[in-house]
Order: structure tokens, then sequence, then C-alpha cells
């Protein structure tokens, strides 16, 4: 898929079981106004309500990432996702085979699986580039368009990042060649206009 990308946290995960009902897998996909490990020459922070657009998407929870290990779907009522102040929750009911049991649920109990994962679009205007105070360049992502899976994950994989590198690259042509900062002032003349003028 063009410009998905995924992101990994670690020990945002557990399976619970409670009497004779289903298993659940609860974790968070995504944290909040937190910088990632350093990812290609960035870091990135997600910001409260990325997510506002895409909560009602189609969206599946996969074991790492894989179509063929299916944990639950929001349409089938099977996955639960849900907003706090700390991020992107989800809570799966999990299939009660025993693939599900060897490759996930035990490994989970043990402690060997603790990572989470999702899978994203960022939105067109969704995302924010600038450097902080230390020259790291910085991407805030402010706005999804599209959430893909949200996955209990082996490995901390950031596969399909293509488009971040893509974005990160226009930026810094933007900001080497000056257009950035053209648009920069354009915007603030804008600003100053409606001030200005009471608007």
């Amino acid at each position: 898929m063009f410009d998905r990308e995924t992101r990994c946290y670690s020990g945002e995960i557990r399976a619970e079981q409670q009497d004779a009902q289903p298993s659940r897998i609860i974790g968070y996909g995504s944290v909040f106004n937190s910088r990632s490990e350093p990812l290609w020459g960035f870091r990135e922070i997600i910001k409260p309500n990325a997510f506002d657009g895409v909560l009602n998407d189609d969206v599946r929870a996969l074991f790492n990432h894989d179509a063929n290990f299916i944990l639950g779907r929001t349409v089938a009522g099977t996955l639960a996702l849900s907003v706090d102040e700390r991020g992107l929750q989800y809570d799966i009911c999990a299939p009660d085979t025993q693939t599900i049991r060897d490759l996930v649920l035990e490994p989970m109990r043990r402690g060997d699986i603790d990572q989470s994962s999702f899978g994203f679009r960022v939105a067109h205007d969704g995302e924010h580039w600038y450097e902080d105070d230390e020259g790291m360049v910085i991407r805030e992502i402010h706005r999804f368009s599209r959430l893909f899976d949200v996955s209990p994950v082996t490995y901390p994989a950031y596969q399909d990042t293509d488009s971040a590198v893509r974005s990160l690259k226009a930026w810094q042509q933007a900001k080497e060649t000056g257009v950035l900062q053209h648009a920069i002032n354009q915007r603030m003349a804008r600003e100053r206009l409606l001030t200005l003028l009471n608007v």
C-alpha cells in the first residue's frame, strides 16, 4: 500500500483471560506527545486528536502486521479502539484457536511479546516538520488519513517508511531552497493582515 507506515512501542500490551471468557489482548498502539526513537534522521511525535478522523475505519488487529494472523476487526466487533489522554488503545477479543494461543497469547503471558505497533497513513496536511533547539529534525503528526491495523509484535520493525523519508527530504529541500521560509513569511503576512482587519 502506497504511503503506508508502521510504528512500534514497547511495554504497551498484555493478554488477559477471566473465567470462561475469551482471551483479550489490550495495548496501546500509539502514545501521545512522546518522542520516538531516532528514525532515519528524525524523531516523531504523535499529537492528541491525530486519530480523530480514523477511529471508525475498518481496522484489523494483526499479529506482526501479518494478514495471515488476524486477531480481530472493528467491523466484526472483535476489536475496539479508543483514545484517552495517553494514546490510542486497543482491546482485541482474540480468536480461540490453538495457533493464536501458541503464537501470541502464551508468549505474551510469558513476557516474550511486549511491544505494540500500528499501520497508518498521514493526512496530506497532517504533519509538521521542524528542527528543535538541539538541531534534531522533528516530525509532528497531528492528523492521520487512514488507520490500517494495530498489532502485537515480536520485533520493533519500522517497515514501509518510504513516505516518511520522502516527506523529510521534501521538507529539507524546501528549507534549503528558501521555499519553506517564503511560505512561512506569506502565512505570517496573512495572519498580520487578518489581525489588522479584526477577522
